[in-house]
């Protein structure tokens, strides 16, 4: 006979196999559930931006993936895009609750590097994203600010001339929501555009396409 057989027979024993159950079912679902948002995040990115070459790097295991897209045509405005997706680990249900409650949703940030530079810096960034560790704006006491409603939410927005004022706000007439986005910068001394949005399955094509139309009318600016 078993000498532990009697343990095999308590409701504690139960429960053990129970949430180790749990647990596995949780690691493989949330593996999975990840793998669709970095897919769907990155062939958006592709869909978007068809580049000519492009890479793409696992950095975290189930919760971090990397991209670079390469551009070498003529006339294109950029000569790379970096993207970087963070994802909650939703394949550790015991550690999922505390990231959820601290970083709240997934991260996607892209990284537009620019053949030109631009003339002004400027940003758009949701008030409440705003006050997130790392997510403050460098001088921004040298800037214009205003508050302004972009569809039901509402952004901060930096500017240094009344022209990039109107672009700005000509951007958001045109696109009366923002979706996923919650921030978008300009930064000639780096000579990058910064957007950060929320990787929801199938709308990173959908709100990114507006920005990357509008863009080279930033750029290009006379």
């Amino acid at each position: 006979m078993f000498k532990y057989e009697h343990i095999l027979t308590q409701p504690v024993f139960f429960l053990f196999v129970a949430f180790s159950f749990l647990l596995t079912f949780g690691y493989f679902w949330g593996r999975r559930h990840n793998k669709e948002i970095f897919l769907s995040a990155f062939n958006d990115l592709m869909e978007v931006f068809h580049p000519d070459d492009q890479t793409f790097t696992n950095i975290g295991g189930a919760i971090g993936y990397h991209a670079n897209l390469y551009f070498r045509k003529k006339g294109a405005f950029l000569s790379r895009v970096d993207a970087t997706i963070t994802m909650l680990p939703r394949h550790s249900w015991l550690y999922f609750p505390i990231s959820k409650l601290i970083k709240k949703y997934d991260r996607l940030f892209i990284e537009l590097y620019l053949k030109t530079k631009p003339a002004e810096e400027c940003h758009l960034i949701e008030t409440q994203y705003s006050r997130f560790v790392g997510a403050a704006i460098s001088g921004a006491e040298r800037f214009n600010r205003e508050v302004v409603t972009w569809g039901t939410c509402t952004f901060l927005l930096y500017y240094e001339s009344m022209e990039t004022h109107t672009r700005l706000m000509r951007f958001i007439d045109r696109n009366p929501e923002p979706g996923i986005i919650r921030h978008i910068a300009i930064v000639p001394d780096q000579k990058k555009c910064f957007i950060f949005m929320i990787p929801l399955k199938g709308q990173v094509a959908r709100y990114l396409t507006p920005v990357y139309r509008w863009l080279p009318s930033v750029v290009n600016k006379s």
